[in-house]
């Protein structure tokens, strides 16, 4: 099976590079400028797990796409996504099969509007990592899994072809028959977190150690939970059992990423975490208060209009 991996960064390029150092046919589709180094340097891996190198990693460029691959791995920001879906099309035959690990649910829309609903399975993953100024992958902690399936929840000939293709893999690969249903209880656990660790600029001990603060976390869960049980995909009581003790822990220094972005300036996924997650709720609830979420929101646009406003 011939797979592209779409960018070399902290998420697809961990992934890849696993599947490659498994003997897989991996290429990284990747910009002229991370092509060449990777020709260099090869791609490098720090993790607690294992190290691993890639001394040539196979890579193409947009422009230089050979015809269809049977999977492309779509690992990418939001705000990337139009651009990567752009430069993956040639990609894409009738065979292919595309398996997005964003967070959120808007990226489905798209590829499916751009590819055919029938070419895009479900999919996500857990990972803290990061990409180095040298360029390296550093894996931040063990936590590294990847859930995927078919949409409508069938061990399709297709998928078990993905298993197959991910065993032996070091990282945790997993086919889920509610795949969808996962990526809604991921979408639930990370718009919390985001939303309070953003909002309060703290992490979750932070935060529950102050007035009020257990309280804003617990509500914030609770209208995510909403949105995702009017949606058709209601959370299940072990996963909110588990997620209210881990987002009101005492002592924990959990963060999501969206905060560490904003202390570094950078771009955030605030439309597509907490804006559609809030698009999706009023649709489904015309005039529902989403007290909690909609301060959360109104915090990170009100950071995206100064950082635009400054020219970064």
């Amino acid at each position: 099976m011939r797979v592209l991996v779409v960018g070399a960064g902290a998420t697809g390029g961990y992934f890849g590079a696993r599947l490659a150092e498994a003997g897989r046919d991996v290429t990284f589709l990747v910009r002229p400028a991370r092509a060449e180094r990777l020709a260099a340097h090869g791609l490098v891996v720090k993790s607690p797990v294992r190290d691993v190198h890639i001394p040539a990693p196979s890579t193409v460029t947009a422009d230089r796409i050979d015809g269809p691959f049977d999977l492309v791995l779509l690992s990418c920001k939001a705000y990337d996504l139009d651009s990567a879906v752009a430069a993956v099309a040639p990609a894409v035959g009738p065979s292919t099969m595309v398996l997005p690990i964003l967070n959120g649910m808007a990226h489905l829309d798209l590829l499916d509007a751009r590819f055919g609903m029938e070419r895009v399975l479900g999919g996500s993953c857990a990972i803290a990592a990061t990409l180095s100024p040298a360029g390296e992958i550093v894996q931040m902690s063990e936590m590294h899994s990847l859930t995927f399936g078919e949409r409508d929840g069938a061990r399709s000939a297709r998928v078990e072809a993905v298993a197959a293709l991910m065993q032996g893999a070091t990282f945790t690969a997993r086919l889920s028959e509610k795949v969808l249903l996962e990526m809604w209880e991921k979408w639930v656990f990370l718009a919390t977190l985001a939303g309070g660790t953003c909002l309060m600029r703290g992490a979750v001990c932070d935060i529950v150690a102050a007035p009020g603060g257990r309280a804003l976390m617990q509500g914030l869960l609770d209208e995510c939970r909403r949105i995702a049980s009017d949606a058709g995909f209601p959370p299940r009581e072990k996963f909110l059992e588990t997620s209210r003790a881990a987002l009101t822990a005492e002592g924990s220094t959990m963060t999501a990423s969206m905060l560490r972005d904003i202390e570094r300036g950078a771009a955030i996924e605030a439309d597509h975490i907490i804006g559609d997650l809030i698009r999706r709720g009023r649709a489904a609830a015309p005039g529902a208060a989403f007290r909690h979420l909609d301060m959360a929101y109104a915090h990170l646009k009100t950071y995206e209009g100064r950082r635009a406003r400054a020219g970064t």
